[in-house]
C-alpha cells in the first residue's frame, strides 16, 4: 500500500508538471502541439519521471526535479512516436489509443516527434538557467543518452536486426542502448539535481542499465505471450518482423531466467545507495513481475 500511494503521487507530480510545462494545445501552430500533447497526456507507467524522483528524493534535494523529469518523458515519447512510425515499426496502438500518426497523420506525427526531442532541451535550459553548471550536466546526460551512440544508435541495429541472425553481443548492444540507456540517465539526472558524487552516480547508472535490460527482456516476452488489450499496444510485431530478441536468441525459458538475474542485480545495487531506496527496490521487482 505504501508503495502504491508513493508511486500514484510521483506520477500525478509528473502528469501536472507535464500539463504546466507544454506548450498549450492552442499555441500557434495548434496542431502541432496537440500532437504533442496527444502522445504525452495518453497515460503510460510514466517510468523514467518517476525514477528522476525517485532518485532526487533519494538523495535530497533542493532543487525542483520536476523539469528534468518530464524531459525524460519528452525525449522517451519522441522515440515512441517514431518508433511506431510505418517506416519503422507502423504501430497501430500505443498507451491503449491509436498512435500518433494514426490519430493525426504521418508528417504530423513526424513533427510532433522532432518538438518534443527538441523541446526536452528547451525545458533544461530554461528551468534550471540559475544553475548554469547543473543545467550543462543535465543537458550532455541527456543528450549523449538521445544521440546516435545511444537510443538512436540501438533503434538503427534493432532494424538491422530484422530478418537476421544477430549475436548476443549485438542484441545486448541493442537493449542496453535502446532501452536501458534512457533509464539509467533518468536516475543519474535525478542524482545530478539532488547533487550527488560521482560514485553514487555511478551506482544509480549501473542500477538503471540492469534495470533497463531486464525491462527489455521482458518486453520481448510480453509482446510473444501478451495480447494488445491488456498491453495497450499492438503485440507480435517482433515475430511479423523476423526481429532478433532475447526470445529469438535464447528462448523463453533462459529469457524468463535472465530478466530475474537483472532485476535481483538491480535491487543488490540499490541497497548500497546511500539513503532510504525502499521505493526504488519495489519499483524495479513490480517491473519484473509485469509477467505474472
Amino acid at each position: 500500500m505504501e508503495f502504491k500511494i508513493t508511486f500514484e503521487t510521483y506520477t500525478a507530480q509528473v502528469e501536472k508538471a507535464i500539463d504546466r510545462h507544454l506548450p498549450s494545445p492552442d499555441t500557434r501552430p495548434a496542431r502541432i502541439h496537440q500532437a504533442m500533447r496527444y502522445s504525452m497526456q495518453a497515460g503510460g507507467k510514466r517510468l523514467r519521471p518517476v525514477l528522476c524522483l525517485a532518485a532526487a528524493e533519494i538523495m535530497g534535494t533542493r532543487i525542483d526535479p520536476l523539469p528534468a523529469a518530464v524531459a525524460l518523458e519528452c525525449i522517451h515519447t519522441y522515440s515512441l512516436i517514431h518508433d511506431d512510425l510505418p517506416c519503422m515499426d507502423d504501430g497501430q496502438l500505443r498507451r491503449g489509443q491509436p498512435t500518433c500518426h494514426r490519430q493525426f497523420d504521418e508528417w504530423t506525427a513526424v513533427l510532433a516527434g522532432d518538438a518534443l526531442l527538441t523541446y526536452a532541451f528547451e525545458l533544461i535550459a530554461r528551468h534550471y538557467q540559475a544553475d548554469p553548471a547543473l543545467g550543462l550536466r543535465l543537458t550532455r546526460e541527456l543528450a549523449e543518452t538521445a544521440g546516435s551512440r545511444r537510443l538512436i544508435g540501438g533503434q538503427v541495429e534493432d532494424i538491422l536486426g530484422e530478418k537476421s541472425d544477430y549475436t548476443t553481443e549485438q542484441l545486448d548492444f541493442i537493449h542496453v542502448n535502446k532501452t536501458a540507456a534512457l533509464l539509467s540517465s533518468s536516475l543519474v539526472m535525478g542524482g545530478m539535481v539532488a547533487e550527488a558524487g560521482e560514485k553514487t552516480l555511478t551506482l544509480l547508472r549501473d542500477i538503471g542499465r540492469h534495470t533497463g535490460i531486464a525491462f527489455q527482456i521482458i518486453d520481448d516476452i510480453l509482446d510473444a505471450t501478451g495480447n494488445t488489450t491488456s498491453l495497450g499496444k499492438t503485440t507480435g510485431g517482433d515475430a511479423k518482423t523476423e526481429k532478433t530478441t532475447y526470445i529469438k536468441v535464447h528462448g523463453l525459458d533462459e529469457s524468463r531466467r535472465l530478466a530475474r538475474s537483472y532485476t535481483q542485480e538491480a535491487t543488490n545495487l540499490c541497497h548500497q545507495l546511500p539513503g532510504n531506496s525502499g521505493f526504488l527496490t519495489a519499483l524495479i521487482q513490480k517491473l519484473e513481475h509485469r509477467l505474472t
